[in-house]
C-alpha cells in the first residue's frame, strides 16, 4: 500500500520494512517532529456535534479530582 509522506507529499510505500513510516525519509520525519516543536502543529481544542468549541471548566475538573477517594496514582 502506498500513502503520502506528510511533509513532502511524495509516494512512500507503507511496509514494516520503511522505519521512517508514514514519512520517506529521516529528514521528513525530524521536519515535522520540530513543526510539532515549535507548535506550528497542533492538537484542537475540543468540539460538540456542532463544531463550536467546548470550554474546559479548569476549576471544576479540578474539584473533581479532589473528590476523588483513591489517589489517581496510588501503585496500590
Amino acid at each position: 500500500m502506498n500513502v503520502n509522506c506528510p511533509t513532502c507529499q511524495k509516494s512512500v510505500e507503507w511496509s514494516t520494512t520503511n522505519e521512517y513510516r508514514p514519512f520517506c525519509s529521516k529528514k521528513c520525519q525530524l521536519i515535522d517532529l520540530g513543526e510539532w516543536a515549535t507548535e506550528s502543529h497542533v492538537i484542537s481544542a475540543p468540539t460538540n456535534h456542532s463544531g463550536a468549541h467546548i470550554e474546559l471548566d479548569e476549576e471544576a475538573i479540578a474539584a473533581q479530582f479532589e473528590q476523588q477517594s483513591k489517589p489517581f496514582f496510588d501503585e496500590s
